[in-house]
């Protein structure tokens, strides 16, 4: 917005028009033409198969618990392991098997982490792919 400041001698009229209420004018016009238009609604019509049964519902899969010991003893499901080599057959049989059953392992806090390590290695060698570790707060200390 301009503001002409004139002379004093100079009373002649003023012949600048003001836009302000042709800019107000377009403004509502505008909101108005906005609300007024339909909403363009885009759908498009599918003809889905119709489920005859319902599916099967999910099996749930067989949990292995797999306990380290403080002195290396590794517990399968409560039952003591000779060593890993026995581990891995016991991983072959189990891997094979559709759903594949998660391995819970649950190593003490005082075993040593090569053992640890070797039971997850020999996991992974054989294609194992849900193992996770359970009771990991007694680690906090």
């Amino acid at each position: 917005m301009a503001m002409s400041v004139g002379n004093s001698a100079d009373d002649g009229a003023m012949c600048e028009i003001n836009t302000t209420p042709l800019i107000d004018v377009m403004l509502v016009l505008l909101i108005m033409f906005i609300i007024t238009i339909p909403v363009m609604t885009h759908a498009v019509k599918l003809d889905m198969p119709r489920p005859t049964n319902a599916p099967p519902p999910p099996v749930q899969p067989e949990v292995i618990t797999i306990e380290i010991d403080f002195d290396g003893t590794i517990l399968w499901n409560g039952t003591a392991v000779s060593g890993v080599d026995a581990l891995e057959k016991y991983f072959r049989v189990e891997s094979q098997k559709d759903p594949q059953p998660e391995l819970h392992m649950r190593p003490d806090k005082r075993a040593k982490y090569d053992v640890v390590a070797r039971v997850l290695a020999a996991a992974q060698r054989n294609r194992m792919k849900k193992i996770g570790f359970v009771n990991v707060a007694e680690f906090a200390d």
